[in-house]
C-alpha cells in the first residue's frame, strides 16, 4: 500500500511538472505570437499599405458608427431629454424678446470654451498620437496677450473670443502700470478650459483599466497588458524607463488623491499611467477626475501660463532678440525677420494700417502656419492608422477565438 502510494505520489508530481511545462510551453508560444500580431498590425499605415489602411479604416469606422448607434438607443431617455433641452434653446435662441442680449452673450462664452475645451481634448485623448494644441494655439495665444498687453499698457481689449486682431484701447495708460497677474486673469478663462480638456481626455485609459479589472476578461489593449506585464516583473526592473513608470505607479496607489495631483500638476508624459493604475485599483472615479481637474486646470495651467507669460514679456523678447543679433555672421540676417516681426505686431495692436508695414509675409508667420498643418496632417493620418490597426486586431482576434473554438 505504502508503495502504490509512493507511486502514486511521484505518478502526481510528474503530472504537475508536465502541466506546468506545458502551460510554460503554451504561455512563450502566446507571447510569441502577439509580438508578431503586433509587427503585423504597426506595418499597416497609409505610406506602406494605403489600399489596406484606408479600407481597414472605413471598416473600423462604420463598426464603431455601429455600437455608438446601438449605445445610444439604450440610453434613449436620456437621448430624448436632451433632443428636448436642445429645442427648447432653439426656441429660445430664435425667438426675438429681451433675453436675446444674455443669450448671445452665453452663445459666445459657450462656443468659446468649447473650443478651448475641445483642443485640450485633443491634446490628450490620443488615438495614436496627441495633438500639440498647447504649443500650436494656447501657447501662441496668450505670447499674444502678453506682448499686446506690454504694448497697450493695458488689458482692457474686447472680452474673448477677439476680433481677427487684438486692438488697444483708446485710453491711455502710464508706461509699466501693466501687472502680471493681469495677464494672468486675461487668459485664465482659456487656459483653464484647456486644462479641463486634458483632465477629460485622461478619461479612457481609466474606464478601459477599471472595466478590464470588473469584468476579469483579457485586456484588449497594448497599454495595459504592458501594465500587467510590469506589475509581474516589478521587482526586476533595471532600466530608467520601467522604475519611473513603478514610481508613478506606487505614488499613485499609495498616496491616493494627493500622489494623482501631484502627477496631474506637473508635466509628466507617464500620466497615462497613472489613469490606468487608478482603474485596475478601482479608485473611485470622483477621486482620479477631481485630482486630475485639480492639477491640470488650475496648478498645472498656472505653472506653464507664467512660463509663457514671463518668456514673451517686454524685456525678455527684447533680451532674446539682441542675442540673436549677437550671433556671429548669421546673427543680423536672423535678427532682422524678428525684428520685422514684432514692429508690425505693434502696429497693428495701434490700429496703423496705413502705416509702412513690412511688405510680403513675414517668414516666421509663414513657417508658424506650415507648421501647424504639418502638425494637423500628421494627427489625422495617426487617426486613420490607429484605427486601421485596431480593425487589423479585432480580426486578429476573431481568427484566434475561432482556433481556440476548434
Amino acid at each position: 500500500m505504502a508503495e502504490n502510494g509512493t507511486d502514486c505520489d511521484q505518478r502526481r508530481i510528474r503530472m504537475s511538472k508536465e502541466q506546468h511545462n506545458g502551460n510554460f510551453t503554451d504561455s512563450s508560444m502566446l507571447s510569441e505570437r502577439k509580438r508578431r500580431e503586433r509587427e503585423e498590425r504597426l506595418n499597416i499605415v497609409l505610406w506602406k499599405k494605403p489600399l489596406v489602411t484606408l479600407q481597414y479604416f472605413c471598416l473600423e469606422t462604420l463598426i464603431n458608427l455601429k455600437e455608438w448607434t446601438i449605445k445610444l438607443w439604450r440610453r434613449r431617455g436620456v437621448l430624448v431629454c436632451l433632443l428636448l433641452a436642445l429645442a427648447l434653446l432653439t426656441a429660445m435662441y430664435y425667438i426675438e424678446g429681451a433675453h436675446q442680449q444674455y443669450v448671445q452673450y452665453m452663445e459666445k462664452k459657450f462656443f468659446w470654451c468649447a473650443y478651448w475645451v475641445g483642443l485640450g481634448i485633443l491634446s490628450s485623448v490620443g488615438l495614436g498620437t496627441g495633438l500639440h494644441t498647447f504649443l500650436l494655439y494656447l501657447g501662441p495665444h496668450i505670447a499674444s496677450v502678453t506682448l499686446a498687453a506690454y504694448e497697450c499698457n493695458s488689458v482692457n481689449f474686447p472680452e474673448p473670443p477677439y476680433p481677427d486682431q487684438i486692438i488697444c484701447p483708446d485710453e491711455e495708460t502710464a508706461e509699466g502700470s501693466i501687472s502680471l497677474w493681469a495677464i494672468i486673469s486675461k487668459v485664465r478663462l482659456e487656459a483653464c478650459m484647456w486644462g479641463a480638456g486634458t483632465a477629460i481626455g485622461e478619461l479612457p485609459p481609466y474606464f478601459m483599466a477599471r472595466a478590464a479589472r470588473l469584468s476579469g476578461a483579457e485586456p484588449d489593449d497594448e497599454e495595459y497588458q504592458e501594465f500587467e506585464e510590469m506589475l509581474e516583473h516589478a521587482e526586476t526592473a533595471q532600466d530608467f524607463a520601467s522604475r519611473a513608470k513603478l514610481a508613478v505607479q506606487n505614488l499613485v496607489q499609495k498616496v491616493g488623491f494627493f500622489g494623482i495631483l501631484a502627477c496631474a500638476s506637473i508635466p509628466n508624459p507617464l500620466f497615462d499611467l497613472a489613469g490606468i493604475t487608478c482603474g485596475h485599483f478601482l479608485v473611485p472615479f470622483w477621486t482620479f477626475f477631481g485630482a486630475t481637474l485639480i492639477g491640470k486646470a488650475v496648478i498645472k495651467m498656472h505653472i506653464q501660463k507664467l512660463f509663457v507669460i514671463i518668456t514673451f514679456s517686454k524685456h525678455i523678447v527684447e533680451q532674446m532678440v539682441a542675442l540673436i543679433g549677437a550671433i556671429p555672421s548669421i546673427g543680423p540676417s536672423l535678427q532682422k525677420p524678428f525684428q520685422e516681426y514684432l514692429e508690425a505686431q505693434r502696429i497693428k495692436l495701434h490700429h496703423k494700417s496705413d502705416s509702412a508695414v513690412p511688405q510680403g509675409e513675414n517668414w516666421l508667420s509663414w513657417m508658424f502656419e506650415k507648421l501647424v498643418i504639418v502638425m494637423v496632417c500628421y494627427f489625422i493620418l495617426s487617426i486613420i492608422n490607429s484605427m486601421a490597426q485596431s480593425y487589423a486586431k479585432r480580426l486578429q482576434q476573431k481568427m484566434y477565438s475561432e482556433e481556440k473554438t476548434k
